[in-house]
């Protein structure tokens, strides 16, 4: 059985429920609270050395970083196929991929966030004005690449895609922030409602998972 390790919140986490749910794929959850600082313990580290949110277990395999675990689903499982068949597209797709998982993510998610709040004393305010100046500067980015096409329902096309799959989950995350403004992304903000209307993204989602908490 494969054993899937996150948190409601993680979108990193959710990426991954996302892609085990396309591929029609079993697993069970154990929660780790990251801002309880789960994370940390002994027993987690020895699974996970960066301490961080997914480590999907398959078998005798612990695989942990998001963007290798999607590959890996993609090539141990490959239908349905969640990159295109060319060359070209595949590229588009990870370039897509690699706007969020090495320019968004890493500069926005809690563990940034806690210590900008922490360990440089800067105020909500501040550390709110910090998370929306990135993700505007990636969205912004995002929707020339999706207006550059292929057009269609999707971020390449008219098939779901692992560019959807890293997409929606960061989506998701900038909408808790109420003062970002959405309206300059019409084209972003389509791919996220086309594929959250699919069940393997409506019912992956943070607030539908057994530790989400009010």
């Amino acid at each position: 059985m494969r054993t899937l390790h996150g948190y409601f919140r993680s979108s990193a986490a959710f990426r991954v429920r996302i892609a085990l749910a396309l591929k029609g794929l079993d697993y069970q959850q154990t929660f780790i609270h990251l801002r309880r600082g789960e994370q940390k313990s002994d027993a987690y580290r020895a699974l996970n050395p960066m301490q961080l949110l997914p480590t999907l277990v398959d078998g005798d395999l612990v695989l942990t970083q998001s963007p290798a675990i999607l590959e890996y689903l993609e090539e141990a499982y490959p239908t349905p196929a969640l990159l295109p068949a060319d060359t070209a597209g595949r590229a588009r797709v990870r370039a897509l991929m690699n706007v969020v998982a090495c320019d968004i993510h890493p500069v926005d998610n809690l563990r940034i966030l806690q210590y900008l709040g922490t360990e440089l004393a800067q105020t909500p305010a501040a550390v709110e004005t910090w998370y929306n100046h990135w993700i505007a500067l990636g969205f912004t980015a995002l929707e020339a690449m999706l207006v550059a096409g292929p057009n269609g329902r999707f971020a390449h096309g008219d098939a779901v895609t692992l560019a959807d799959v890293m997409l929606v989950p960061q989506v998701m995350n900038a909408r808790r922030y109420g003062s970002f403004d959405f309206a300059p992304y019409p084209r972003l903000m389509g791919v996220f409602a086309a594929a959250m209307a699919l069940p393997a993204f409506d019912l992956t989602q943070p607030s539908k998972q057994p530790d989400a908490e009010a």
